[in-house]
C-alpha cells in the first residue's frame, strides 16, 4: 500500500483532474437512471398479482387503470371529455356508459347496477384503461395530460395519479435533501474540527463519490425514489468518518514526518487499512437487505453498499489529493477544535457502571414491547399530503361513489357465462364489494350483446382470459380490504383454480405478507453477518455476543419510541432500520473493545483499561455519531414524503442511541465480563487490530 500511497501523492493533480472529468459522464447518466416510484413492482415476480398484471399487459394491453371523476357536466360534455381522453398516447381503452346504450336513452333506463357504477348525482365516472403498468413513465406522462385534458371539473383517482404526484413531490425535495444535508454537516464539521475549510474539503470529496455512485446506478436499471431520495443523505452520514480519520491520521503524520508529501502518503497507508476494515460492517448492513424477497431491499443494498466502496476509494484518493492542493489555505483557516476532551467521562462511567447497566435492563422491557407493538402501515399514500391531486380524487371517489379502490379478477375465458354470473353473484354478497362489472355481467344485466361495442368487449376478454372489475369501499391496506381480497380470492379459486386477484388493494396484501417473512430474515441475516465479521476480527466467541447485544438494544431503544409517541411507521422502516443502524453504528462499539483489550494485553486492570478505552473513545464516537445525526434529521424534519421523513428521523435517533449504548453501557458489560473476554479472545486476532485504531479528535475506524 505504501507504493499505491507514495503514487496517490504524486499523481494528485491528475487524480483531480480526472475525478472532476468523471463528474461530467456521472451527472449525465444520473439524470437518465429510471427511478421507480411503485413499491407494489418489487414484489415476487412468482405471485399472482404480478403474474396477473404481466399478462394484462403482454395480452390486454393494460396495465394500469384510473377512474375519473366528472363533476357538473351535461352527458354530450362528458362524451366529448372522453374521447379526448382517449386519443391521450398510453390511454388504451375508455370506458364509459355511452359503451352500454346510447345517450338519447335516458340512464334511467340502465339496470341499477350500472347507473350506480356510472353514475351519482351530478357526477360520473369513466375508466380509464393504460398500455403499460402503473409507476412507467409513459402512463404517468398519460395521466398529467389527463388532468390538463380534464381541469377543475373533473378528479383523476387510482394508482397512477398517486406515483406522479409522489414523483413530482419526490424530485422537487431531494436537492433540498442534499442542502440540508450538507448544511447540518457543515456545522457539526466546524464544531468538531481544527479548520474552517476542511469541512468543505470533506463535503467536496463526499460529494463527488455521492455523484459517481448515483450515476453508476444506471447500469442497475433502475433505482426506487426511496433509493434516490435517501443514497445521498446516507452515503454522506455512513462515510464521514474515513474522511475525518485521514485528516488527523495526516495531522499526526506531519509532526513525524519531515515533509507535507511523506505525511499524506503515511496517512493514506494507515487510512485505507482502518477504513476498509470499518466499512466491512457497514457494507454489510446493507448486503443483509439484498435477501429480501421484497427486492427494494436488494435495491438500497446495492446501491448504498456500492456507495460505501465508491466511498472509500474517494477518501483515499480524491481527498487526499484536496488537502495537499489546498494545504496553505487549510493552515491558514485553523481553530481550536469546540468539541472539549471527555476525559472525565471514563471515571463517571465507572463509577456508575452498575447503575447504568440496571437502567439499561430496565429499559429493555418497555423497548422490546414497544418495538413489538408499534403501528406499520402500508398505504403509503395516506400519508401523502391532503391537497396532492390524486389524494383529493380518491377521496372525491370514496365520498361520492362509495369507493376507495377496483380490483380485476382475471379468469379463464372457457368458464361459462352462467358461472361467470354465479360467480359474480357471490362477489357482491361479500363485505365491501360495490359491484363486479365483466362482459357475462353486462349481458347477464339485461343489455343485449350485439349492441355491445367490439372495443368494449375487447377490454374484458380475449382468447385466453376475461376479466372482471371489482368495486370496493374499503381502503387499501386495511383489515376489512385484506379480509376481502382473500374472500374474493378463494370464491374464485372454486371456479376456475387459474384465477387471479390483481390490483392495488391486492398487492398490498401481498406485501404485507412478504415483509413480514422479510423482516424475520434480514434480521437473522443482518446479525449473522455482522456477528461473523467481528468473531473473525477479534478471534473472539464472547465480544460478538456482547456488541451486537449492546447495538441491538440501542435498535429496540429506538424502534419502540413511535409505540409511545403514537406513530406509525412504514413497512419498510421496520425491516430496513435495524439493519442500518446495527451496520453503521457497531463501528463503534469495535473502537472501544479494540482499546479496552489493547490496554488489557498490556497489562493494565480492568477498570484502568476500560476507563482508558472511553476517555479515547468516547470523543471518536460522539463526532462520528453527530455526522451521521446531521446528515439525516433534516431530512426527516423536512419531507412530505412520510417513507423519506420516518426513516432518516430513525436513522438519525438510531446514530445517538447507539452511541450513548457504547458509551455507556459498553464499558458496564466489559466490567462484568471481562474474565469472559479475555478467556475466548485469541491474542493473535487482537494484535492485529491494535494499529492506528484512534485519533486525536476521534476519527472512528
Amino acid at each position: 500500500m505504501n507504493k499505491i500511497s507514495k503514487t496517490i501523492v504524486k499523481a494528485r493533480y491528475l487524480i483531480l483532474i480526472a475525478a472532476i472529468l468523471m463528474m461530467v459522464p456521472s451527472v449525465l447518466l444520473y439524470a437518465k437512471t429510471k427511478v421507480n416510484y411503485d413499491m407494489l413492482s418489487y414484489l415476487p415476480g412468482d405471485i399472482d398479482t404480478m403474474k396477473g398484471q404481466d399478462i394484462l399487459v403482454d395480452e390486454f394491453g393494460t396495465g394500469a387503470f384510473s377512474m375519473v371523476i366528472v363533476e357538473g357536466m351535461s352527458d354530450k360534455e362528458v362524451s366529448v371529455l372522453k374521447d379526448k381522453i382517449a386519443a391521450v398516447e398510453h390511454v388504451s381503452k375508455v370506458i364509459w356508459r355511452d359503451d352500454l346504450m346510447d345517450l338519447s336513452v335516458p340512464v334511467e333506463m340502465l339496470p341499477d347496477e350500472m347507473q350506480e357504477i356510472f353514475s351519482r348525482g351530478n357526477a360520473t365516472m369513466i375508466f380509464v384503461l393504460f398500455d403499460d403498468t402503473s409507476s412507467s413513465d409513459p402512463v404517468i406522462g398519460a395521466v398529467r395530460e389527463i388532468r390538463k385534458l380534464c381541469g377543475t371539473q373533473c378528479f383523476v383517482s387510482g394508482m397512477s395519479g398517486v406515483l406522479a404526484d409522489t414523483q413530482d413531490l419526490s424530485d422537487s425535495e431531494t436537492p433540498i435533501y442534499v442542502g440540508l444535508a450538507v448544511l447540518c454537516s457543515v456545522i457539526v464539521l466546524s464544531i468538531s474540527m481544527d479548520s474552517f475549510l476542511v469541512p468543505f474539503l470533506f463535503l467536496a470529496s463526499i460529494g463527488m463519490a455521492i455523484v459517481f455512485n448515483m450515476g453508476s446506478n444506471y447500469f442497475l436499471g433502475q433505482v426506487s425514489y426511496v433509493t434516490k431520495a435517501l443514497a445521498a443523505v446516507l452515503q454522506l452520514g455512513v462515510t464521514m468518518d474515513y474522511s475525518i480519520f485521514l485528516w488527523h491520521s495526516y495531522e499526526e503524520e506531519k509532526e513525524k514526518c519531515s515533509d507535507k508529501q511523506t505525511a499524506m502518503a503515511n496517512a493514506i497507508s494507515s487510512t485505507f487499512t482502518s477504513v476498509l476494515g470499518s466499512s466491512v460492517t457497514t457494507i454489510a448492513g446493507f448486503v443483509a437487505l439484498c435477501f429480501m424477497s421484497f427486492t427494494l431491499g436488494l435495491d438500497i443494498g446495492l446501491v448504498m453498499s456500492k456507495g460505501v466502496l465508491i466511498g472509500v476509494i474517494c477518501c483515499v484518493t480524491v481527498l487526499p489529493s484536496m488537502i495537499l492542493v489546498f494545504d496553505k489555505a487549510l493552515e491558514k483557516t485553523k481553530h481550536k477544535p469546540l468539541i472539549p476532551e471527555l476525559n472525565r467521562l471514563g471515571d463517571f462511567v465507572l463509577k456508575h457502571y452498575k447503575l447504568l447497566l440496571a437502567i439499561y435492563l430496565i429499559l429493555l422491557i418497555p423497548s422490546v414491547y414497544g418495538n413489538n407493538h408499534v403501528g406499520v402501515y402500508y398505504n403509503l399514500d395516506s400519508t401523502l399530503p391532503r391537497e396532492l391531486p390524486s389524494i383529493v380524487a380518491n377521496t372525491r371517489l370514496k365520498d361520492e361513489f362509495e369507493m376507495s379502490t377496483t380490483h380485476m379478477l382475471m379468469l379463464s375465458a372457457d368458464l361459462p357465462e352462467k358461472e361467470v354470473r354465479s360467480l359474480a353473484k357471490e362477489i357482491k354478497k361479500t363485505d365491501g364489494v360495490k359491484y363486479a362489472l365483466g362482459m357475462d355481467t353486462v349481458k347477464g344485466a339485461g343489455i343485449p350483446e350485439d349492441i355491445i361495442p367490439d372495443e368494449y368487449k375487447k377490454a374484458f376478454c380475449n382468447d385466453k382470459w376475461q376479466i372482471m372489475l371489482i368495486g370496493s369501499e374499503f381502503e387499501v391496506a386495511s383489515k376489512e380490504s385484506g379480509r376481502q381480497c382473500n374472500e374474493i380470492a378463494a370464491i374464485a379459486k372454486r371456479y376456475d383454480k387459474d384465477s387471479m386477484l390483481v390490483g392495488e388493494a391486492p398487492g398490498t396484501e401481498d406485501l404485507i405478507k412478504t415483509t413480514d417473512r422479510d423482516f424475520t430474515t434480514v434480521s437473522s441475516a443482518s446479525i449473522g453477518i455482522v456477528f461473523a465479521i467481528i468473531l473473525l476480527v477479534f478471534r473472539s466467541v464472547s465480544i460478538p455476543v456482547i456488541l451486537v447485544a449492546v447495538i441491538e438494544g440501542g435498535i429496540l431503544f429506538n424502534m419502540s419510541v413511535p409505540f409511545y409517541t403514537g406513530t406509525s411507521l412504514p413497512f419498510v422502516a421496520s425491516i430496513v432500520i435495524g439493519t442500518i443502524q446495527l451496520g453503521s453504528t457497531v463501528d463503534y462499539a469495535i473502537l472501544m473493545t479494540t482499546r479496552y483489550l489493547r490496554e488489557r494485553r498490556a497489562g493494565l486492570e480492568k477498570k484502568e483499561a476500560i476507563g482508558i478505552a472511553v476517555k479515547t473513545s468516547a470523543k471518536s464516537i460522539l463526532v462520528s455519531a453527530l455526522s451521521f445525526f446531521a446528515a439525516t434529521i433534516g431530512v426527516g424534519l423536512y419531507s412530505k414524503i412520510d417513507m423519506i421523513s420516518a426513516l432518516c428521523i430513525l436513522m438519525a435517533r438510531g446514530a445517538m442511541v447507539s452511541m450513548f449504548c457504547v458509551i455507556f453501557v459498553l464499558p458496564s458489560f466489559l466490567m462484568i465480563f471481562d474474565g469472559i473476554v479475555l478467556k475466548t479472545t485469541m491474542r493473535e486476532g487482537n494484535n492485529k487490530n491494535n494499529k492506528q485504531t484512534t485519533s486525536p479528535s476521534g476519527a472512528l475506524v
